[in-house]
């Protein structure tokens, strides 16, 4: 694999995954978050006080992942392929981190910690297809 077709996955993996991070948190479940937050108060930082670089660096991270795992391990190079791994991997990380997190934080309660695991199977699994189409194509 090139390093162009590395970048370019990456690209189109941080444009889904971040797209579909404001989508379903900062548009559909603001308000579910927000009734199923934790005891802990004052952690969410406002809009105006958004750490932009970190976002965004976290998400082309979590796209790397991706194109990491599909193109050095998996060979995936395709949409469903990338579909089906991205939501596994997206599922397995969000429940054991959030598992941790919520027996050592007060940040969310159980009901959150457990759809955001579901939440990030449809991102990771939904970026993974957008990785996995571009590292298929010649």
């Amino acid at each position: 694999m090139t390093v162009k077709t590395r970048l370019m996955a990456t690209l189109a993996g941080f444009i889904a995954y971040f797209m579909l991070g404001f989508l379903f948190y900062g548009i559909l479940l603001v308000d579910f978050y927000s009734t199923h937050a934790g005891a802990a108060t004052g952690v969410m930082r406002a809009d105006d006080d958004m750490q932009w670089w970190a976002l965004i660096a976290g998400n082309i991270v979590q796209a790397y992942l991706l194109v990491y795992i599909f193109g050095n391990w998996a060979n995936i190079t395709t949409f469903g392929g990338g579909l089906k791994a991205g939501a596994i991997v997206g599922f397995i990380m969000a429940l054991g981190f959030g598992l941790n997190m919520y027996g050592t934080t007060h940040i969310s309660d159980l009901t959150s910690t457990l759809v955001d695991s579901l939440v990030m199977a449809v991102m990771m699994g939904l970026t993974g297809g957008a990785v996995g189409w571009v590292l298929g194509r010649k």
